[in-house]
């Protein structure tokens, strides 16, 4: 198993020897050293923090700002993965030099090794001026959730003839751009394989069938600690949400008649002293 860390020189690497690529989102310290410690090849801190962190409906309000506080703590704890930081809605899409500048911030305060933007043609200027700064970008196309308002809600994307070419179109203009990988998010299995066929980089794949070079999900979501609805892209590892309850639940009942903490659980003083205090 490989030891050094991963690059994009790996990705390439994956794509030429057809091995799936890992990818899992975290916003902290302590699930980016499990992710790490698990050998995950890539660990994306996702501006979904907006929903599953900090409780915001969707993406829309986070901040670079977010984004580096929780990009540091991810940081802290990684050694093998390739950290992919998101750039936060309108952090690069109002000119090409906001967006190098937010980007640089953003590896400059971090230590990550790339970013990822959502968009394909419409944000290429974007997209080669922080290339030409020297910094690793990951694409993103399909369902981008920074533009959920304009695309009617969250639906799966490229599903007529226009859409699917204007997909095709944008994955190898990014391609051709420099990016290093490009997530396809809700996008139907025959396009994001066709799409995985037609273009030089990889793809990773979240709701895009099997077909992706690799496949990412949302920790909170593979772990099952999300509650609520859960899309249907979404498998569950491990129903962490029954687990915390069930052991949150124990230590109440445990608290409230005395059962914890027991005598294993404290330290002792000679009674002496306590007489003395009297």
């Amino acid at each position: 198993m490989q030891n050094t860390r991963v690059t994009v020189a790996t990705l390439r690497e994956r794509k030429e020897t057809k091995t799936p690529i890992t990818m899992l989102t975290a916003y902290d310290y302590t699930v980016a050293s499990l992710l790490d410690c698990a050998k995950i090849d890539m660990i994306l801190v996702g501006d979904s923090l907006g929903n599953v962190i900090l409780g915001y409906d969707s993406t829309i309000p986070v901040t670079v700002e977010d984004m580096i506080h929780h990009g540091r703590a991810v940081c802290r704890g990684v050694k093998y993965a390739m950290v992919v930081i998101d750039m936060p809605f309108m952090s690069y899409q109002i000119s090409a030099e906001d967006a190098v500048s937010n980007a640089g911030r953003i590896m400059k305060e971090t230590q990550a090794q790339a970013v990822k933007l959502e968009g394909g043609i419409e944000i290429l200027a974007a997209v080669k001026k922080i290339l030409a700064a020297g910094i690793p970008v990951i694409g993103h196309l399909g369902l981008t959730p920074q533009s959920v308002n304009q695309l009617g809600g969250y639906k799966v994307q490229g599903k007529d003839q226009i859409a699917a070419q204007k997909l095709m179109d944008d994955a190898k203009a990014l391609a051709q751009a420099g990016v290093s990988a490009i997530v396809l998010e809700c996008v139907p299995a025959k396009l994001a394989g066709t799409i995985t066929a037609a273009i030089s980089v990889p793809t990773i794949g979240i709701g895009a069938g099997n077909a992706c070079d690799g496949q990412v999900l949302v920790v909170n979501d593979m772990i099952g600690l999300s509650s609520g609805f859960s899309p249907k892209f979404v498998q569950k590892f491990t129903d962490m949400n029954t687990l915390v309850l069930a052991a949150v639940a124990d230590y109440k009942q445990q608290v409230t008649s005395r059962q914890f903490p027991s005598e294993q659980h404290t330290f002792k003083i000679s009674d002496e002293i306590i007489e003395k205090l009297y």
